[in-house]
């Protein structure tokens, strides 16, 4: 964002400028020389153009003085330009504006994506899981050195995400879902707020390091909370006395391939509402999926029976390639 701005105020100064010395000397000679806008105009313009024409009309005395320092003007104003061009181009500003145009208009177009504030110690693995598993999201981050870190590859909205304008250029309105992961809690429990007021139906899920704002975020809309001193306890029990299956999972999410335990919603109008989940194409030469759980209404059948009757809303969680997932929320959309 800011360094938007520095390239933005360059290119006004130097087009001001321009435009400047352009007016000025039109007006001078109709001033000074009596001449119609026409024959100013090309006279401004040949003689900042050095292009060697002859005078529209023979100049008086002081109209000399006048183009000479018209002349120094112009001089001065093109020197100028060049010299902003030339440092935009050295210190890759002027890449880097264009890359941040062709940014913000990518994250315009997007439509049900995800945004994560924040690409610290917690939000860098977000980022990553996301990457990974093939989701669209957008970053919103205020250091610049943790901005240049993330790679080209990564959208990244440069500012405060407990600022409305910010939330907005992030596609807030349009997205699926919040991941607020500061380390402050006040400022999470900001975004929270901001969030859920500019998007009721938007899907938060906040990082909280105490147990008092734990509470907290979760009156100001938070679909989730997350508290890293609580997720780590857990996983030292799970070291502790099930190591096996945490390895299991630490394999599953650390190793190169995407296999994932994912989620599949049955929408309504799809073809397989009403069909038994075994006339589902789970483990054919297309997709390979494990069912593992169903959740209907609210309850959860674990190891679903091949005869289980599939109805609209029902969410699947398989275990999978994130592929093989996207292939079947397909296979369940109408």
């Amino acid at each position: 964002m800011w360094p938007d701005r520095d390239v933005k105020r360059r290119f006004v100064i130097v087009g001001g400028m321009a435009i400047l010395v352009f007016v000025v000397g039109t007006g001078g000679y109709m001033v000074i020389e009596g001449w119609n806008i026409t024959d100013a105009m090309y006279m401004v313009i040949i003689t900042l153009s050095t292009v060697g024409y002859s005078e529209t009309h023979p100049l008086s005395f002081p109209g000399r003085v006048f183009t000479m320092f018209l002349i120094l003007g112009g001089t001065g104003t093109l020197l100028y330009a060049i010299s902003s061009v030339t440092v935009l181009l050295a210190e890759g500003e002027l890449q880097k504006f264009l890359r941040r145009r062709r940014m913000d208009k990518k994250i315009g177009q997007m439509r049900d994506h995800y945004i994560v504030c924040g690409a610290g110690k917690t939000g860098i693995h977000v980022i990553h899981e996301l990457a990974k598993t093939k989701h669209e999201f957008v970053v919103v981050e205020r250091d610049p050195e943790k901005i240049e870190m993330l790679g080209e590859e990564v959208h990244v909205i440069q500012g405060d995400a407990t600022q409305d304008e910010v939330l907005k250029m992030a596609g807030v309105e349009r997205a699926r879902g919040l991941v607020t992961c500061l380390p402050n809690d006040a400022d999470n429990l900001f975004v929270v707020l901001t969030a859920r007021g500019l998007n009721p139906s938007l899907r938060i899920v906040a990082r909280a390091n105490d147990e008092e704002s734990y509470r907290k975020i979760f009156k100001a809309g938070a679909d989730s909370v997350v508290s890293p001193n609580f997720i780590g306890g857990l996983r030292m029990v799970s070291e502790l006395i099930r190591p096996t299956v945490v390895t299991f999972l630490d394999t599953m999410l650390r190793e190169k391939g995407t296999l994932r335990v994912e989620e599949a919603t049955v929408a309504k109008g799809s073809k397989y509402v009403g069909k038994r989940l075994q006339e589902v194409p789970l483990r054919d030469k297309k997709i390979n999926l494990l069912v593992v759980a169903i959740k209907k209404d609210g309850d959860y059948i674990f190891n679903p029976q091949a005869d289980t009757t599939l109805e609209a809303g029902d969410v699947l969680v398989v275990i999978g390639e994130i592929d093989d997932v996207k292939k079947l929320r397909k296979m369940l959309t109408p």
